[in-house]
């Protein structure tokens, strides 16, 4: 059975809405250090070959660091991306804007620099931070292909093996 026409049973509600998951920043804060802690010591692994010794020819696990990444910190601590961006920038946040760009710019730089030295793949890297380059490339395809006669290739090659 439907509510009837214009009820106002909304209103007889203890609360509206669900609790917020984080109630103060510092809790933001450390739950975002127990995300780059989890991601320091659970690395990665890639599988190379061995090229020497008693182990060539063999493959072994080989650590390599894990990004931080904004949407990993969202799942480990159980929030969305929608929820994440209204902490950085809506009034109703303001306590958490502080922590939220500090968070953000870990996370940047963690990257960034991972980039730098070789351990994340730059090109990944760079796009996912607004970093690739933008060359203005224009690519106009001009077709410069021309037929032309047995004869006239001959005289073309002659010419160039005069000129050498």
């Amino acid at each position: 059975m439907a509510a009837p026409a214009g009820n106002q049973f909304w209103k007889s509600r203890s609360k509206h809405g669900r609790d917020k998951t984080f109630l103060l920043p510092e809790d933001v804060e450390e739950a975002a250090f127990e995300y780059f802690e989890w991601c320091d010591s659970n690395p990665w692994f890639k599988h190379e070959a061995v090229k020497g010794g008693d182990l060539a020819g063999q493959t072994i696990a080989v650590p390599t660091a894990r990004p931080y990444t904004q949407k990993g910190l969202q799942i480990f601590i159980g929030i969305d991306e929608n929820t994440w961006s209204r902490m950085g920038k809506d009034d109703a946040y303001k306590d958490f804007w502080a922590i939220v760009e500090l968070i953000n710019q870990i996370i940047f730089t963690q990257k960034f620099e991972g980039a730098a030295v070789g351990v994340f793949n730059a090109n990944i890297i760079a796009r996912e931070l607004g970093l690739a380059d933008n060359t203005n490339s224009k690519n106009t395809n001009y077709n410069h292909s021309v037929l032309l006669t047995k004869d006239e290739m001959r005289e073309i090659t002659d010419a160039l093996n005069n000129s050498i």
